[in-house]
């Protein structure tokens, strides 16, 4: 597969860019005029060193500590070789969205936002009714979700600290979303550059501390009983694929490749590649290392976060309680990192329908629009995430139906219908078979979520302490 993306690929785009050289030349003399959107909150002046500390953020969440659980559906086998092709599939269709949009860039029409290069590529209807809408609600959904995992988090160390405390869940929830909203006004995505490098240490610490914790329980009298058999029910053990499977996807996924790409300074030839080099890194040095020692530690017992094995059914911590305090220290500051990157997006939509372009950034005209409009937002989000804590159960949902189509389906469709490669190219019929199977995958996945809500949806309560 490496030898088909980079030989085959590249002369499909050279040749492209010839054939396009005399329009781009006397077609797209002017400079785009930016909205506000563009204009402040995906600012072009990053590096690809940024790129690549703004991508590793997005994937590299503490939603990979969820991994073990999926291996315990999968199995060894299997599970590693999902592992694997998520690693190599996204890497190839996210370097095939940034060709497209190196391509356009090269045209002189630079696409910022995903919704535009499918208004673009495929039509109007495709940017305003699927891709915009999807992207909106997996970004916002994935802020939501992050905002109950980091209460999730808070309250782990408050139990650690104060076992008897009285203390609920939502209480957390609310304490974490406070925090949010103060790093919510952070102005732009550029703005975040340096953030998201202390964000990208912290996974990297985090990840070490979880493998290094995993091993010494396995390594103990402690840990559990290792047991890595499947589900003997039929109907369980399929559903339990596919929504391993889902889980896996979910945990590669980005959904805002385009915007990263856009806080790029021109040219922005090749810069996004170093950047998902730099990012593929750490994703080979996190996820593997949590997945395969969380798995071989606890085995079928595998929680739905690796932390939650940590501590056992007496609610005795089995690694010492400092090195768990530390553990989520650094995972909630990582949360909170990706919180915000995940509300670009929004921030982005808010900032075109409430700022002026032409007034200066930083004017009262757009200061009190932007600091009213992301309290908003970040109050909603915590408002849901505090009712529903149970919300890892819908983002399941929300990943199939929107990461697989953004992450795995659309950017192998945008090649091909921007740079029409032969029918009988190796490139296509990659492209076409990535498309066809990872949208059967989408399918049977959202029917998985779906099933799950169904089973956990006797244990619903609004403001559940869980």
């Amino acid at each position: 597969m490496g030898t088909i993306g980079t030989s085959s690929i590249g002369a499909v785009h050279e040749e492209s860019i010839k054939e396009a050289q005399a329009f781009s030349t006397t077609t797209n003399p002017h400079k785009q005029q930016l909205d506000a959107g563009a204009l402040f909150v995906l600012k072009s002046k990053g590096s690809w060193w940024h790129s690549g500390y703004h991508l590793t953020t997005s994937i590299v969440a503490p939603s990979l500590l969820s991994l073990p659980f999926a291996f315990a559906s999968l199995g060894w086998t299997l599970g590693v070789l999902s592992l694997v092709t998520g690693a190599i599939v996204t890497f190839y269709s996210y370097n095939l969205l940034s060709l497209v949009l190196e391509h356009h860039a090269e045209l002189g029409h630079r696409h910022l936002r995903f919704r535009d290069m499918a208004y673009d590529i495929l039509g109007p209807g495709w940017g305003r009714y699927f891709v915009g809408p999807i992207q909106f609600v997996v970004c916002y959904g994935v802020a939501v979700g992050n905002i109950v995992l980091g209460g999730q988090c808070l309250k782990a160390m408050y139990v650690l600290g104060n076992p008897n405390g009285t203390m609920k869940l939502y209480e957390f929830v609310i304490i974490f979303g406070v925090f949010m909203l103060i790093l919510a006004q952070i102005p732009s995505f550029h703005s975040l550059r340096h953030i998201n490098l202390i964000s990208l240490v912290l996974c990297l610490l985090y990840s070490a501390c979880v493998t290094a914790a995993s091993i010494y329980i396995g390594k103990s009298s402690k840990g559990p009983h290792k047991d890595y058999s499947l589900s003997s029910n039929d109907e369980t053990r399929i559903f339990g694929i596919f929504n391993a499977m889902a889980i896996i996807g979910t945990t590669y996924g980005n959904g805002m490749i385009p915007e990263i790409q856009a806080t790029l300074a021109p040219p922005v030839k090749g810069k996004m590649f170093k950047g998902l080099c730099v990012c593929y890194s750490v994703i080979i040095a996190t996820f593997f290392s949590v997945t395969i020692s969380g798995y071989w530690a606890f085995g079928n017992e595998s929680a739905g976060f690796i932390l939650s094995n940590f501590i056992d059914d007496n609610g005795k911590p089995l690694v010492p309680r400092w090195f768990n305090m530390m553990t989520n220290i650094f995972t909630i500051l990582q949360l909170s990192a990706v919180t915000v990157v995940y509300l670009q997006p929004t921030n982005e939509v808010l900032e075109r329908a409430f700022a002026d372009p032409n007034s200066s950034e930083f004017s009262a005209r757009n200061v009190i629009p932007r600091l009213i409009s992301r309290s908003l937002s970040v109050i909603i989000a915590t408002t849901i995430a505090a009712m529903l804590p149970f919300f890892g159960d819908i983002m399941a949902l929300i990943g199939a139906f929107g990461f697989m189509p953004l992450d795995f389906v659309l950017p192998v469709v945008f090649f091909n219908v921007t740079f029409k490669p032969s029918k009988r190219s190796p490139v296509f019929w990659l492209n076409l078979t990535i498309a066809v199977v990872f949208s059967a995958i989408l399918v049977t996945a959202a029917v998985a979520a779906v099933r799950q809500i169904g089973l956990d949806a006797k244990t619903y309560k609004l403001f559940a302490n869980v």
